[in-house]
């Protein structure tokens, strides 16, 4: 055995950074799921959204006809818009660029949003919980980028830029709980931590 393939498995050889830290986001979204505190508000919640008056644009925001959920699909243009502006920071002249990318992401949000409460409305208490934590990451990231906006209409490029970072992590943040919610949803458990 090489050194390349030695240790490979978490049971077999020293723990990592990486094992540490995925050890520490399981056990925090297992807490997330299992905390009852904010139950009163997203049972609130979800019965006002489900009692919401949308006929058969709720099937339309839930993705039937696609076959899934469409707020996956929908979350693609903000994020995209906003990894393109972020990689287009670091090339010179780029700055109208940015400012329009940022923008068109922000645009994206509202149908991502709405798409994704819809489909909030109808989980169970833990994910529910988690995908409420997920709603706010995003609140972060919108409170980022549209600061981000603004600074780069006012022609403060690095402020702009350190806006959008902190947006990007907040995104990479509400992702990997979206992600949580989506694969508990598919298989109905998280592995242990």
């Amino acid at each position: 055995m090489n050194s390349r393939t030695r240790n490979t498995s978490p049971t077999d050889g020293p723990t990592t950074a990486l094992d540490t830290a995925s050890a520490c986001w399981l056990k925090t979204l297992d807490r997330l799921e299992r905390t009852t505190v904010a139950d009163p508000a997203v049972r609130a919640l979800q019965r006002g959204i489900r009692s919401l008056p949308l006929g058969g644009m709720r099937d339309l925001l839930r993705g039937r006809p696609l076959g899934h959920p469409v707020h996956p699909v929908l979350v693609q243009v903000p994020i995209g818009c906003w990894l393109s502006a972020s990689v287009l920071d670091f090339v010179p002249g780029t700055h109208h660029a940015t400012a329009t990318l940022t923008a068109v992401g922000l645009a994206g949000v509202a149908p991502a949003a709405v798409a994704g409460w819809a489909d909030w409305a109808d989980l169970p208490p833990e994910q529910a919980r988690v995908g409420l934590v997920h709603a706010a990451s995003n609140v972060a990231a919108v409170a980022c980028y549209t600061a981000s906006l603004a600074a780069r209409l006012r022609g403060r490029s690095a402020r702009g830029r350190l806006w959008a970072l902190s947006g990007m992590a907040a995104v990479a943040v509400s992702g990997a709980l979206g992600g949580h919610v989506a694969y508990r949803q598919a298989v109905g458990a998280h592995p242990a931590a």
